[in-house]
């Protein structure tokens, strides 16, 4: 897909995402990715936008901290808003970076959005170092699912998460706000799983969190459903 949507859009991320706006990050993402990067010494963080998980990574005691994407609009900013991490531009399927190079690597909502998995998460495997680890988050795939939601029948008085075709891979542009068009690959997890397992990277620990407090005050709609997860968390090891 074309890198035109992001660049397009970069700052309705940067403006609801980034820099304390958005709950879910800020309750959930990024406490979990300081918790697991714990120890670290470098760090990099693939699809790495304004650069929130890379300057976290160095907050964190990561001496070296590098962040990678391909979009100039997000690359800019990061760059502004400075701290310790490095950035440059590059595809997550083409790291120009040195086997065994990093401890850890992030990926942070960013493979659904990626059309070449495979390549990308060979890289990750790559550059790793033996024992480095892999923090993987994800729009759950559940979620993704084109189709997927909750509803509130009003005439059967029937309230329930409906589930679209997960099994079928689909790549779509997705209207995520007025006017705003982004890119979304929906995978199965079991696509991801083994695509993992082919790049070397043995999955270690996982989670499911429900949604936070933050989220739930904000979409009121959506307390119904709380017991659906929003996020997947993969943590693997390079044996």
């Amino acid at each position: 897909m074309s890198q035109h949507e992001w660049e397009a859009h970069a700052s309705w991320w940067q403006e609801g995402f980034t820099d304390g706006a958005d709950p879910e990050y800020e309750e959930q993402i990024l406490p979990l990715a300081a918790e697991h990067l714990r120890g670290v010494t470098s760090v990099l963080d693939v699809g790495c936008g304004e650069g929130q998980v890379s300057r976290l990574a160095a907050g964190n005691g990561a001496g070296r901290a590098v962040g990678v994407d391909p979009t100039w609009a997000q690359l800019s900013v990061a760059r502004q808003r400075g701290g310790p991490p490095h950035y440059g531009q590059a595809d997550a399927a083409a790291l120009p970076f040195g086997s065994a190079s990093f401890d850890a690597v992030v990926a942070c909502l960013v493979f659904e959005h990626i059309d070449a998995v495979d390549e990308a998460l060979a890289e990750v495997g790559r550059v790793l170092r033996p024992g480095g680890r892999f923090l993987f988050f994800l729009n759950h795939p559940l979620l993704q699912t084109p189709g997927s939601g909750w509803i509130d029948d009003r005439i059967l008085e029937e309230q329930y998460w409906r589930i679209g075709p997960y099994l079928v891979e689909d790549r779509s542009l997705e209207e995520v706000d007025k006017d705003v068009l982004i890119p979304f690959v929906h995978r199965p997890l079991s696509r991801y799983v083994n695509a993992m397992a082919a790049a070397g990277l043995l999955i270690e620990h996982m989670e499911e969190p429900a949604p936070p407090p933050g989220f739930l005050e904000r979409a009121e709609e959506y307390k119904e459903a709380a017991t659906i997860p929003r996020l997947l968390f993969l943590r693997a090891i390079k044996p």
